[in-house]
């Protein structure tokens, strides 16, 4: 059953001109290590930047809240698998927010894609409760995010 779908459009100069204007100030607020990390390894830092900058902003449109609600930026942060898919991690109060729309007798998964073409970065989160019992689903690396 699908509890959750979030989607973000971000302008990928408009982040570079953050980074550029604000720096490690920004870098540190919005991101994680993991995130600076993967971005500062990339050609494009400022796309990877803006890629997850959607995905936050999409996992809190999923989670029902925004950012106004007392979500942190860091409180959701995008990495990725072996495969390069990415997948979203939930801490803090976003993670008391998923608890929340969990059934009981049930796992909250989150699903995130992301792509980019200059100028935009996209992101698209959709959050999926499965059957606690229901082997069927099981992926390794895609396991709920707690």
């Amino acid at each position: 059953m699908i509890l959750g779908i979030g989607t973000d459009l971000a302008n990928i100069d408009r982040i570079a001109g953050t980074l550029e204007r604000f720096g490690d100030r920004f870098r540190n607020r919005v991101f994680t290590p993991v995130e600076q990390a993967k971005a500062e390894r990339r050609a494009d830092t400022p796309g990877t930047y803006a890629k997850r900058w959607a995905a936050k902003e999409a996992c809190s449109k999923a989670l029902g809240t925004g950012l106004r609600m007392g979500i942190s930026w860091k409180d959701m942060a995008v990495s990725n698998i072996e495969t390069g898919q990415p997948i979203m991690h939930v801490t803090g109060w976003a993670k008391e927010r998923l608890d929340e729309m969990t059934p009981p007798g049930h796992e909250a998964v989150i699903h995130v894609t992301l792509t980019d073409d200059h100028p935009w970065a996209q992101a698209f989160v959709v959050i999926e409760a499965r059957p606690l019992d229901d082997d069927d689903f099981e992926q390794p690396g895609l396991r709920p995010a707690h």
